[in-house]
């Protein structure tokens, strides 16, 4: 279904370029959109390299297992009814560790790996537990410590620091994770009320 919207909406954008005098411009930009788009990937794959990097290099030493500890009494009151020594709960604490540094590439797999873990220990089937939900949320608008992904976006872009948006970054992430939770939480209550 998403493909037909995105193949919608770039036609009539297309049809509309044209009637309106801007052949040129969208010519342009289907001719150069593609070179962009790979010298942009190229720019910012040696920055998630090397967050990705430094995400493994923390992993083996074990300080991302200090930081799940670290952050384990607030996964334990979001994740009610985990067992801490669970494979589920340290997918989770991975996840968030990964979120927490920026790395939403390296966050993915490993928030694979805990809805797997949360499907198996919780037993839910086909239907997402209030976990599981809460997971989704979680992983989607997380605290970003260190926004590496926008980091590199904006030196690739010509950024002369590029790491100045940092008290932005954190202050919206905290309060899009807030209303996250909320919301999640709200509605849930709602569901069983019914």
């Amino acid at each position: 279904m998403i493909d037909y919207i995105l193949v919608g909406i770039i036609a009539v954008s297309c049809i509309y370029g044209f009637i309106n005098g801007g052949a040129e411009a969208v010519s342009s930009a289907v001719l150069t959109s593609g070179q962009t788009a790979v010298t942009l990937t190229l720019s910012i794959l040696g920055a998630m390299a090397t967050w990705g990097g430094v995400m493994k290099l923390a992993e083996k030493s074990g300080l991302t297992d200090k930081i799940a500890r670290l952050i384990s009494p607030v996964i334990s009151l979001i994740f009610k009814g985990i067992d801490k020594n669970s494979k589920a709960f340290k997918a989770i604490a991975m996840n968030i560790t990964a979120n927490l540094f920026g790395l939403g590439n390296a966050a993915t797999p490993l928030g694979i790996e805990a809805m797997k873990e949360l499907k198996n220990e919780e037993g839910c089937g086909d239907t997402a537990s209030r976990n599981m939900i809460l997971l989704t949320v979680i992983n989607t608008s997380s605290i970003e410590l260190i926004p590496s992904t926008v980091a590199a976006l904006r030196l690739a872009y010509g950024s002369t620091s590029p790491m100045d948006i940092l008290p932005c970054v954190l202050m919206v992430s905290v309060l899009s994770l807030t209303a996250a939770v909320t919301c999640a939480y709200a509605f849930d209550w709602i569901g069983r009320k019914k």
